[in-house]
């Protein structure tokens, strides 16, 4: 061993002066996490599917007034929900090569008020999902981390959300005028009190764990912790609570139809669809059965491909 030593010269090697910056370096990977989230999220195929016909269900309801306008050959009833023709001929006619999802009792053509419908409900929901959501975050995180706060937003959940939501939405619809907006605020109310509630104890958990708490030490800037300790951790449970939100929304908008306190009727939309086609459900089925089909796919497919995408979210499941 010292005859190898001794072998050794100091021409074999280069000095380097030592350099307080690039010892502080350490190695990195190329990780993503956003683009781990979407490789995760489409290795599941019946997700995968559903999400696609769920954006090309969204987008061609968003955009039917426009391809309705475009169309020449189309009738004024495909691009005015509420136009309805003179001729007794064309009441209650059944699904035809003219009217694919057929007509209503005024010759209404249902294929573009299901159209209508599902924009109305669709935008419905995302609008109501998106102050839930944004308030539940803001409210969530301050409840988690001033623990001043505590007691006051824990006696303000618990007497607010042990009144049922279906009291909420009778009282604001009687109230207020029936509408779009009435429905969101009632809606939002509470709704935003579950998210917090969730965020809240998340944001508590991370609070105290290990990890964080070294970068405390380490004395790592709140916006990197917030942003790289706290925020990726918390975007499943935002995705989830989105997921769970719209659907929701919709179906409550569909009950407020059904005890005539939702939107007026010539608001078109899925639940005043399904309230109208279920008084004429005996006589023409298909007047209840093509609307509901499409909320019943929405609602379906937005708690699938939100549940599947809260899960690949998850950084615990990136490999």
């Amino acid at each position: 061993m010292l005859n190898l030593k001794m072998k050794l010269s100091e021409e074999l090697f280069d000095r380097v002066d030592f350099d307080e910056t690039r010892s502080e370096k350490v190695a990195f990977s190329n990780y993503s996490y956003w683009r781990s989230t979407v490789r995760t999220f489409f290795k599941y195929k019946v997700s995968t599917v559903l999400f696609v016909v769920m954006v090309s269900f969204a987008s061609f309801s968003f955009l039917f007034p426009f391809i309705a306008q475009a169309m020449p050959e189309w009738e004024e009833s495909y691009y005015n929900p509420n136009y309805f023709m003179l001729d007794a001929g064309t009441f209650n006619k059944p699904p035809s090569e003219q009217h694919w999802f057929g007509t209503d009792a005024i010759g209404r053509d249902i294929w573009a008020r299901t159209w209508y419908g599902t924009r109305t409900s669709l935008l419905l929901g995302f609008t109501i999902a998106f102050f839930d959501v944004t308030l539940g975050l803001l409210a969530g995180a301050l409840w988690g981390y001033v623990k001043r706060m505590d007691r006051l937003m824990t006696e303000v959940y618990n007497v607010m959300t042990n009144i049922p939501m279906t009291v909420y939405l009778v009282l604001f619809t009687y109230i207020l005028k029936p509408g779009f907006w009435t429905i969101v605020l009632a809606m939002c109310f509470t709704g935003w009190l579950s998210i917090a509630r969730f965020i809240r104890n998340k944001v508590l958990a991370i609070r105290e764990s290990e990890y964080n708490i070294a970068s405390h030490c380490l004395g790592t800037p709140l916006r990197r912790i917030l942003t790289r300790n706290i925020f990726p951790f918390l975007v499943s449970i935002v995705i989830m609570q989105v997921a769970l939100t719209i659907p929701y929304s919709i179906g409550s908008e569909v009950f407020l139809g059904f005890i005539g306190l939702g939107l007026p009727v010539d608001q078109v939309s899925l639940g005043n669809l399904i309230n109208q086609g279920r008084a004429t459900f005996e006589i023409f089925p298909y007047q209840l059965i093509f609307p509901t089909v499409i909320l019943s796919f929405v609602t379906v497919a937005f708690y699938i491909v939100g549940n599947k995408f809260a899960d690949a979210a998850d950084p615990r499941n990136h490999v």
